[in-house]
């Protein structure tokens, strides 16, 4: 297991930490704690924040740029004519949906009521349908920024990932919709900024223990307390299943990678059986955080429902020829019946075999982006400089991002299990939970925009490896300088690529021979 150096060393505060190295075996007691446990951040704290502030104002500037264009007259556009409405039913019944001639009621409550929020400031408008997911998407940025710098020490890739994220297509388009991805990923990203919290945490705690020379009072090592950045966790994928039931996925690898880092902080501490001290001091408390909470606040989001007369389904046990399980009370047996009849929709919501959507896509599309969407087009409008011109938001990540997503996840899965670097594999458990549980069902129809999640992720992993080509500050000059001059090159190459398609990602007027210059692949049109 790697560990990260304290910042005495001579580092300065950009400095990548290098790891891979694992740390040698001690007895309980011996040597110095802190090489062994200690998780030493950058030390510009200050300047760390008010660049994590700049970078996240300028994504709420990309992000609510012009943000009421791309209407289709003036409502919503392609899935936002599902959530719009619905959000604003919400908004009218307090925080419930009471159409039940409607039954298309696909989803959980939370993506909505946010979107609600927004309707109630600004009014069924695209301002006020758009405006929550475009501060979820510039909250994503700030949040990015907090995570790179965790990872890799560096106040510079953190900044740099931030970048990386305002310049994805995918993460933009979709902070500019009135859908509900970008809510799932802004509470998936918060929930694994705090696990990267608590994993410090521990490792802070098991030191203060080793110091003390208490590691060997028990086989299992010291219990460490309440740990309030799991239970974080727990209580944003809660949020996050709110939204959208695939959230369970990131629920089990979460709380499997929340598991192995206790028991990987155990063994580095010199507990004599780190496995078994896992099971007896830990477990117990992850399930807690990592299960009951977030399954609370699930049946929490359905407050107002409960609280309701009129929703959709409330009382299905005196309608409904048979809802079974008796023993639970009416309100949640009407809950699991609603429940069911939408399993029911996503379970057989599949393909056509003879008449597909024409913007489908299947999960081995969405790693580089190969079948975007188109959410918006006009054509014969002014506004280019000519009397016919062309307006389209298409969904498309950014390909100098997407397109080397796989050679980056395949450095990854080397660096995770050659070099036991825990930063790689903490981005692939993030990544592979929103991808390939996808694979599970490929009858069923799906479109790229459930890769929303994937995104942060992958910048990730590119900060990751753009941290290698860095390099450390001992390095040497001419070392150093080259690394610079490839991430430089290869940031300017996505921030070029990310103004190109600025047109095609916000429904700008360009011209037809402009609109035909975007479309890069015979798979994108």
């Amino acid at each position: 297991m790697s560990v990260l150096v304290p910042n005495s060393g001579g580092r300065t505060a950009d400095e990548p930490v290098q790891v891979g190295q694992t740390p040698p075996v001690r007895t309980p007691g011996e040597g110095d704690p802190r090489h062994l446990l200690d998780v030493a951040m950058p030390a510009d704290r200050l300047r760390a924040w008010v660049i994590t502030v700049v970078i996240a104002l300028a994504a709420g500037v990309v992000r609510f740029w012009n943000l009421g264009h791309a209407t289709d007259e003036g409502t919503p556009v392609f899935d936002e004519k599902h959530y719009v409405p619905q959000a604003w039913q919400m908004l009218r019944n307090g925080g419930y949906e009471d159409n039940p001639g409607y039954e298309l009621v696909a989803h959980p409550p939370v993506g909505k009521q946010l979107i609600a929020i927004g309707e109630w400031l600004f009014g069924y408008t695209p301002w006020g349908w758009r405006v929550a997911a475009a501060l979820a998407g510039t909250v994503m940025v700030l949040l990015i920024v907090r995570i790179a710098r965790r990872l890799t020490r560096s106040t510079l890739l953190g900044a740099l990932a931030g970048l990386l994220l305002i310049c994805d297509g995918l993460s933009h388009v979709q902070s500019r919709v009135g859908m509900l991805d970008i809510f799932q990923a802004m509470f998936l990203l918060a929930a694994f900024a705090c696990l990267l919290a608590d994993r410090d945490q521990v490792r802070q705690r098991m030191s203060l223990v080793f110091a003390d020379g208490r590691i060997g009072d028990s086989v299992w090592g010291p219990r460490l307390g309440f740990r309030w950045w799991r239970f974080g966790a727990g209580i944003l994928l809660g949020l996050t299943c709110g939204v959208k039931w695939n959230g369970i996925y990131y629920i089990m690898a979460f709380g499997l990678l929340c598991v192995f880092w206790d028991v990987m902080a155990r063994r580095a501490a010199g507990v004599r059986r780190p496995w078994s001290g896992t099971l007896v001091r830990d477990t117990l408390p992850a399930l807690r955080s990592m299960v009951a909470i977030p399954l609370l606040v699930y049946f929490a989001t359905w407050a107002n429902w409960f609280a309701s007369e009129t929703a959709t389904d409330r009382h299905a046990t005196l309608v409904a020829d048979d809802v079974g399980m008796a023993f639970l009370p009416d309100p949640l047996r009407s809950l699991l019946y609603y429940q069911l009849n939408v399993l029911d929709f996503h379970t057989h919501l599949s393909t056509p075999a003879n008449d597909p959507h024409p913007w489908e896509s299947k999960p081995w599309a969405w790693p580089m982006g190969m079948r975007p969407m188109l959410y918006y087009y006009e054509n014969n409008v002014p506004g280019c400089g000519r009397a016919s011109c062309v307006e389209a938001t298409m969904l498309i990540g950014t390909p100098a991002l997407w397109w080397i997503a796989l050679p980056v996840a395949a450095w990854a899965v080397w660096r995770a299990t050659s070099a036991l670097d825990w930063r790689y594999g903490a981005v692939l458990v993030g990544y592979g939970a929103g991808y390939l549980p996808w694979f599970l069902n490929l009858d069923r129809q799906m479109y790229y925009f459930y890769a929303t999640p994937l995104a942060p992720f992958l910048v990730l992993g590119i900060v990751l490896v753009l941290g290698e080509i860095l390099g450390g500050a001992r390095d040497h000059l001419e070392r150093r300088k080259t690394g610079l001059l490839v991430v430089a090159l290869y940031t300017g190459l996505v921030v070029a690529n990310f103004v190109w398609l600025w047109p095609v990602l916000n429904g700008d007027a360009i011209t037809p021979e402009r609109w035909q210059a975007e479309l890069w692949l015979p798979s994108w049109r």
